[in-house]
């Protein structure tokens, strides 16, 4: 099931079902599993509990680097970028970010290379450089092309380079 219902096209951030986000947390309890614990660090994120988050995303990070491989520890790290993004840390976000982005494409892996860039190309979209956002969504719509994403994944980039462009658009009628 996903808790994902669409993508706000001013912010890029997820719509979800609040309802839906709460009760998942209340089911996976305190299991401290990696899995587990990526998707508490998700639930609290987008549910707006930004310390918590922070705190077992940064867990996350040390069970990763401990007892996960590589693309494990890489995923942790991105996520918890994405916290410190949405807690408007935009330079610490968009810096662990691209450490990611960069180790990534190095070993190959196009689907993590992609996920680490199209949440850079949101922190660097809501920090208001959408020169920078818009390179990072066309990169990440290559590397998803390459790695054969489903079609939604290549919908959400899409929808976030048009985001861009609008915004774009609308900065140069104001001015």
């Amino acid at each position: 099931m996903s808790y994902i219902k669409g993508f706000d096209p001013e912010t890029l951030r997820e719509v979800i079902d609040v309802a839906e986000c709460r009760e998942r947390l209340d089911e996976i309890g305190e299991q401290r599993s990696l899995p587990a614990l990526l998707e508490r660090v998700w639930l609290l994120k987008v549910l707006g509990r930004l310390d918590d988050s922070l705190v077992l995303s940064e867990q996350s990070v040390r069970v990763a680097r401990m007892a996960g491989t590589r693309k494990d520890l890489l995923r942790a790290r991105i996520l918890h970028a994405t916290v410190l993004h949405f807690r408007g840390a935009y330079a610490a976000a968009e810096q662990e970010l691209t450490m990611c982005a960069d180790e990534a494409e190095g070993q190959g892996w196009s689907g993590i290379a992609a996920f680490a860039y199209q949440h850079r190309g949101k922190a660097h979209f809501e920090a208001g450089d959408l020169d920078a956002a818009r390179a990072d969504f066309k990169r990440t719509l290559f590397l998803r092309q390459e790695a054969g994403a489903t079609e939604d994944a290549l919908e959400s980039t899409l929808l976030a380079i048009d985001a861009v462009d609008r915004r774009r658009a609308a900065r140069s009628l104001a001015v």
